[in-house]
């Protein structure tokens, strides 16, 4: 087993594309756990149910084929074969995300998954995303807690979404965490889990500190 990477944290702390980059800097697997539950929600929806229906959504997993690049440098994301990387990130989808995360069912079925790419990636694998460092990979060899204060996060989200509302998008920010801390704390760093302030930093310098934790923290004979 290579070195595992965990990295979590509110909306608009960054932890995608930072998480991507650090990946590539090291050399290693890039997994984006969200995109499997966006990849359900978006099956649930092409299937006509309602994600707020947990019979409906448990229907759902039968079947389902989720498939995403390892490699930091690629993009996609498939299911059932189909290339969904663009559909998953509508506004409808992101809506339904929440709900369809509550479902005990497909929560245990997707961090299966997750746990079977940890433990297969070589040299190592930057994970990232909701419970991750605490119910995922409570083991990983560098568990940190992304965050950044929330005019911060908000300024950066509207960057992404110039065609919307500022104030617009820092409720919307505030309401997606709001509903999925009723699923798992990612708001506090759980005992032994490092917390990375990127209010004062920028994205290089953000992607800089989480290389140089994983340098310092795991076998610096499995890192590149």
């Amino acid at each position: 087993m290579g070195v595992i990477v965990a990295v979590d944290g509110p909306a608009g702390s960054g932890k995608s594309s930072v998480s991507r980059a650090a990946a590539a800097a090291l050399g290693y697997d890039f997994l984006d756990t969200g995109a499997a539950y966006r990849a359900l929600a978006w099956r649930v929806l092409e299937q006509g149910a309602d994600p707020e229906d947990a019979t409906a959504v448990e229907r759902a997993l039968d079947g389902f084929a989720f498939e995403s690049a390892g490699d930091p440098a690629e993009r996609w994301v498939r299911v059932d074969g189909v290339d969904v990387t663009d559909a998953i990130r509508t506004p409808s989808v992101t809506a339904a995300v929440s709900g369809i995360a509550r479902v005990p069912a497909v929560r245990t079925r997707l961090n299966d998954g997750f746990r079977a790419r940890l433990a297969a990636a070589e040299p190592g694998v930057v994970a990232e995303g909701r419970d991750i460092t605490t119910v995922v990979a409570p083991h990983a060899d560098v568990r940190v807690l992304l965050t950044a204060s929330p005019e911060v996060r908000a300024a950066r989200r509207a960057k992404e979404l110039p065609d919307e509302d500022r104030s617009a998008v820092a409720r919307s920010m505030a309401e997606r965490d709001a509903k999925d801390s009723r699923v798992v704390d990612f708001l506090e760093a759980a005992e032994g889990v490092t917390t990375l302030d990127s209010t004062d930093l920028d994205f290089d310098g953000t992607v800089d500190a989480l290389v140089a934790l994983v340098r310092q923290t795991a076998d610096v004979e499995q890192v590149r």
